[in-house]
């Protein structure tokens, strides 16, 4: 309901294009410092402690977002709200470690298809709130859907820990940053960083420049939830890299769309479309998960979620200072340096030739 509608927020909170994309980059910024000691806690000492966590967290911090009377103190709660991404790291072990007979991409772009099935309906009527009342409701309300969420966390089951806690995090990580795994994290960075390039900004772009409403950009963003649902489960049948590949082509074409198409259904079909990037993160923890052994999975997650903030972290002020020189920029150089990317990928990135439920 509000997540997307932050920068316009923003905005209206008197904040410029290259501010909206400092502050996105800070919150990225903060993302990055939390995965690693997540994954790392996560493999020795639990993995439900964290979840449990990063909800009541999250619950404090959209309380912040609503009540925050000024900019500086909107900024410090979408700040502590990024800190819970530390969540990502125990939530993808979690759901690995329970994923019986299925592979390891298919359980995450199934579990990310899951979540996204519920943000449908969030940005739709969060855009129609924005428009008819102002967004500071759309934080209230979610503040109320938080606290029902965190209660219902509380249930799930406790996991078995497998690693030693007598190995520290330094061990851990020197154990897996072999050559293949190094290589792997250098390529995800330089991905994430291409295909978040044409996101930060685009729904300041369609309000600003294609005057089009926030109920009609709630729309669109619904469609991008659609679009992660049916692509996560459509590319959850193909193996870790192949769908990562293809992952990159739908949010090529969703630059494509922003970049030439004025109309309403070219722009809809762009943003369906940009569900693939959600597919290309879980898709590029899977590939992760092939390298590593089981003790050290929650700490591969935690460098591969660090190596994707830090490539977050750049994009949204590389693409502040596009918008600023002309909004319309961001769009034909995001779709040149993905198509770069998805070439290199396809010459660089190892095919891993294991069996089917562990890929």
């Amino acid at each position: 309901m509000f997540f997307f509608f932050q920068p316009i927020y923003l905005q209206e909170l008197g904040a410029d294009p290259v501010t909206i994309g400092f502050i996105l980059g800070l919150v990225a910024f903060v993302m990055v410092l939390v995965h690693i000691p997540s994954g790392y806690i996560s493999d020795r000492f639990g993995r439900r402690p964290l979840i449990w966590a990063a909800w009541i967290i999250g619950t404090l911090s959209i309380w912040i977002l609503a009540l925050a009377p000024d900019l500086p103190t909107f900024v410090l709660g979408m700040i502590i709200y990024g800190s819970t991404m530390f969540v990502a790291v125990p939530l993808s072990s979690y759901v690995t470690a329970a994923r019986g007979a299925m592979s390891v991409g298919r359980v995450l772009t199934f579990s990310s298809a899951a979540f996204n099935s519920g943000m449908i309906l969030g940005p739709f009527i969060g855009g129609f709130i924005g428009q008819a009342i102002g967004l500071k409701t759309t934080f209230f309300i979610a503040g109320f859907i938080f606290l029902i969420s965190t209660a219902l966390i509380l249930f799930i089951g406790k996991q078995e820990v497998e690693a030693s806690v007598h190995e520290n995090a330094f061990e851990g990580i020197a154990s897996i940053l072999k050559p293949r795994f190094t290589i792997f994290l250098l390529l995800s960075v330089l991905t994430i960083f291409v295909l978040y390039l044409p996101q930060p900004l685009t729904q300041n772009f369609l309000q600003n420049e294609r005057g089009i409403s926030l109920s009609t950009i709630g729309i669109f963003l619904s469609a991008r939830s659609v679009g992660i649902v049916c692509i996560s489960l459509f590319l959850g049948n193909f193996d870790a890299r192949k769908g990562f590949i293809l992952a990159q082509v739908g949010v090529a074409i969703f630059a494509l769309m922003l970049w030439k198409s004025t109309q309403n259904l070219g722009l809809l079909v762009g943003y369906f479309l940009l569900g693939s990037y959600q597919t290309a993160r879980s898709l590029t923890n899977a590939q992760a998960r092939i390298l590593v052994e089981a003790r050290n999975m929650g700490l591969s997650y935690g460098l591969v979620e660090t190596a994707a903030s830090t490539a977050i972290i750049a994009a949204p002020v590389f693409a502040g200072i596009l918008y600023k020189i002309n909004p319309i920029f961001v769009y034909p150089i995001s779709l040149f340096l993905i198509l770069v990317m998805m070439v290199v990928n396809i010459i660089l990135t190892p095919y891993f030739r294991l069996n089917s439920h562990q890929s």
